[in-house]
């Protein structure tokens, strides 16, 4: 865990997602290219990686924080929804966006569910991204 925690969280996200899109661990949904990531977003990420990216992300988050469940991720996602003349406001991330990752992840066998408290990293997660942490850490 502290290799995990030494490197850079965009590098190593960035170099898991790369892993998951070439081993083809997870595929973006058809609707995948159309929507935004929550209320609060005005507009679809421009990024045309941005679902190996997210799966990337979601899988660090249950490294660290796991157990964990949909409800908890949506808040790590949220952000502040503008709306117009009112107020900003906290709103939750896309929880469908979410809980596809996550299926994903647990038919690629890098998380598993832990009972009613949520999901957790399996040995197989944890090892991908140990690895990747020490071949940031090296170069």
């Amino acid at each position: 865990m502290l290799r995990v925690l030494a490197v850079n969280p965009e590098k190593l996200i960035r170099k898991v997602a790369a892993y998951l899109k070439e081993a083809q661990l997870v595929k973006p949904p058809p609707w995948a290219a159309f929507v935004k990531t929550g209320v609060h977003k005005e507009r679809p990420p421009t990024d045309p990686d941005w679902w190996y990216v997210r799966c990337a992300a979601i899988l660090r988050k249950v490294y660290l924080k796991g157990p964990i469940g949909v409800s908890r991720l949506r808040t790590e996602y949220g952000g502040r929804h503008r709306r117009g003349h009112r107020p900003p406001v906290f709103a939750k991330g896309s929880g469908s966006i979410i809980r596809k990752a996550l299926q994903q992840l647990e038919a690629a066998g890098l998380i598993t569910k832990e009972g009613k408290k949520g999901r957790v990293v399996t040995p197989k997660g944890r090892e991908l991204l140990e690895e990747a942490a020490k071949v940031l850490l090296k170069g």
